[in-house]
């Protein structure tokens, strides 16, 4: 944990120390590499025999959880456009 923390702190002092440059390629490996660790993930999970043996259970839970996160989504956004649009003496 330790070495995650001293590699963001590092990052973000990179960052710090070269604000003003502008890396126009930067954008593209940053993509290539969030794809290749989730790819890397997916390589571990499939050889995780527990994972495998108990996709069908977390398959249905996480169906189950994505369907309650967006419905709360959805009523959380309905109720802040209703209460903006109160707050502004507009329609409901």
């Amino acid at each position: 944990m330790l070495q995650i923390i001293l590699i963001m702190a590092a990052g973000i002092a990179a960052g710090w120390l070269l604000r003003r440059r502008t890396f126009k390629w930067l954008d593209t490996l940053l993509i290539v590499l969030v794809w290749a660790l989730l790819f890397f993930l997916g390589v571990e999970a499939g050889e995780n025999p527990a994972v495998i043996e108990g996709l069908k259970d977390l398959g249905l839970e996480a169906l189950l959880l994505s369907i309650a996160g967006t419905a709360g989504s959805i009523a959380a956004a309905w109720a802040l456009w209703r209460y903006i649009n109160h707050r502004k003496g507009g329609k409901q």
